[in-house]
């Protein structure tokens, strides 16, 4: 949000801005999903870009093992994770592109957080 603040690229940004529905694949039911910022941008050709953004851990980012040795309870958690992610990335990304933004998924890599003595 600093960064936000004090980027003079950033024309305007918010935190959990828009409400994007998505269907759910545990229950079937449609839900609202708020992405984490929502960024207008100064391109270098001086144009203007807006994106929706999430931010989550790396390993969030990919799906659970198909078929691990054990099907702990920590996997079947990341399993349904995994399947409500998806189901609100891909309505984020319909959603961002009928209202012509991006979304993009962000993580500690993206944000130069993967070293901790940064």
């Amino acid at each position: 949000m600093i960064y936000c603040d004090r980027n003079e690229n950033i024309i305007e940004w918010g935190s959990e801005e828009f409400i994007v529905p998505y269907k759910s694949p545990i229950d079937g039911k449609v839900h609202r999903y708020f992405p984490d910022f929502y960024v207008k941008v100064k391109q270098h050709d001086h144009t203007t870009k807006k994106f929706l953004i999430e931010i989550k851990p790396q390993n969030q980012t990919q799906p659970p093992k198909a078929n691990p040795k054990r099907k702990t309870r920590s996997w079947h958690y990341a399993v349904k994770e995994w399947g409500k992610n998806k189901a609100k990335w891909e309505a984020a990304s319909i959603y961002s592109a009928k209202r012509n933004m991006e979304f993009k998924v962000l993580t500690e890599h993206d944000l130069g957080l993967n070293n901790p003595y940064k």
